[in-house]
């Protein structure tokens, strides 16, 4: 399918927003705060990120397609859909913080809004597999042909197991051509209540994909969601952060497709996954003889039917039965198959004890490079930094750590206060804490430092920016992110 297929003129008028900003949790190790899910290439060499943006070019000018996301994710967003459309790259906006979908979307709509009020916007989050791509765009077709009745429409996927993982949608009367009237929505069922929608055939899961009227949808929020409704009438009359950080956590499920009057759905029988759990990935995987999934430096014995995975170091595993292992260079998981829903117990209990292993690996990508914790302890910590040719740092200052600098490979610009040198392989700087310092890559080829940090608190959150390239503006006071 391309742009001038039928599909692509009968979504004519309208524009998509690609949701980006979720935390990934039930894909924990792999997953992680500043890392989830749709960001990791999961089914092959594309991100899912990538994998959704591509899908919806093929129906979409890059110029109707927008990125929503969020401030951490923004670079790492901005350069992932830069790979698929260079074009792409100035459609990311970033929310300030997490606030779920339907704020989200609200963000989104500024800018649809403002390219054409009548239009119509189609939803989809950035995190799921579509294996019949032209089955998706004939679904599109007749679920923008709904949109345009002023219907509010979802698309729903037939179940073929008792999930207990998603929403579910009741059908109502029919529409005609395979679209039908939402009787109502569920929230996830238990297992005997999955099994029962399963055999009444009554009973969709929610796809989280939807397409509505931009007029319509923000009637619908002024008319149900009045703090949002505020919030979006005087979003011009202060910083957007402000004012994003009071508005309240709420889904567009829950906020407005739950409260307005026409609700249709879609029958959708294209292929959907969200590769929402481990056992999503083992299903969709390449299986050896013995019904085992495995990537990675791995050395299964006498195992079956597992999913098996590292990607931190030699994982071996002997006379496995119906397990998810899954191994990273500072989490383990391991759990049986049956039991993966409860992963997100698990971030959820790491959370309440401020792990940091919910928040990032050891290796974190910045829009300068990347930084790999590699070992820490109390009052030090040794890292080793990546600089892109051309990139550079922000101009900072710790207060409560100093650092010493040496370089392993490529040219390194260093400001320490008002000096300025180039350090190359071998030679070293040392930064006093409270120094004014920065450190680029002039070269074209990646620069690499091992940095040990020394002091009495060595979070991320100990440095004061004063000027950056990437236009992360500076606070006027307080900690501040990574560098």
């Amino acid at each position: 399918m391309t742009r001038d297929s039928a599909a692509a003129k009968a979504l004519y008028g309208c524009q998509a927003l690609i949701l980006a900003g979720g935390s990934g949790t039930r894909l924990w190790p792999y997953s992680r705060t500043l890392l989830p899910k749709q960001l990791l290439a999961l089914t092959g060499t594309a991100t899912m990120l990538q994998q959704t943006a591509a899908r919806a070019l093929e129906v979409f000018a890059p110029a109707d397609v927008w990125v929503v996301t969020n401030e951490e994710q923004f670079f790492e967003v901005r350069g992932q859909v830069a790979g698929v459309d260079p074009d792409l790259e100035a459609q990311v906006l970033a929310e300030p913080m997490r606030r779920n979908t339907l704020p989200a979307i609200l963000l989104g709509m500024e800018r649809v809004a403002a390219r054409d009020p009548e239009a119509l916007v189609a939803v989809f989050p950035s995190d799921h597999l579509i294996h019949k791509p032209g089955v998706w765009h004939e679904a599109l077709g007749r679920g923008a042909a709904l949109a345009r009745q002023g219907w509010f429409v979802t698309f729903g996927v037939v179940p073929d197991k008792p999930e207990t993982g998603y929403g579910y949608i009741e059908r109502g009367a029919e529409l005609g051509d395979d679209c039908f009237e939402v009787a109502r929505f569920v929230e996830k069922p238990d297992l005997d209540t999955a099994r029962r929608f399963l055999a009444g055939g009554l009973h969709f899961w929610n796809s989280g994909m939807f397409i509505f009227q931009v007029r319509a949808f923000l009637e619908a929020v002024e008319r149900f969601q009045p703090e949002l409704a505020a919030w979006w009438a005087a979003r011009g009359r202060e910083p957007l952060a402000r004012g994003y950080a009071a508005l309240p956590d709420v889904s567009v499920d829950y906020g407005i497709m739950e409260h307005v009057a026409r609700q249709a759905v879609v029958r959708a029988d294209f292929g959907w996954d969200d590769l929402g759990s481990w056992e999503a990935l083992y299903r969709l995987g390449a299986k050896d003889a013995a019904g085992n999934v495995v990537q990675g430096d791995v050395l299964a014995m006498d195992c079956k039917d597992s999913l098996l995975l590292s990607r931190g170091g030699k994982l071996a595993c002997v006379e496995l039965d119906g397990l998810i292992v899954v191994q990273t260079r500072d989490a383990t998981l391991i759990c049986p198959k049956d039991k993966v829903q409860r992963v997100k117990d698990v971030v959820e209990r790491l959370r309440a004890e401020q792990s940091r292993l919910v928040e990032a690996h050891v290796t974190v990508r910045r829009p300068w490079g990347s930084y790999t914790v590699l070992e820490e302890g109390p009052h030090y910590k040794i890292k080793r930094i990546e600089v892109l040719p051309g990139a550079r740092l922000s101009l900072q200052k710790h207060h409560h750590r100093s650092e010493h600098w040496v370089v392993i490979s490529g040219t390194a610009q260093v400001q320490v206060d008002d000096r300025e040198i180039l350090l190359y392989e071998n030679q070293s700087v040392d930064i006093p804490k409270t120094a004014l310092h920065r450190l680029g890559n002039p070269g074209k080829v990646p620069v690499e430092i091992i940095e040990i940090q020394s002091g009495p608190y060595l979070e991320e959150d100990d440095i004061v920016r004063f000027d950056d390239v990437y236009g992360r503006a500076p606070r006027e006071a307080g900690p501040q992110d990574d560098a």
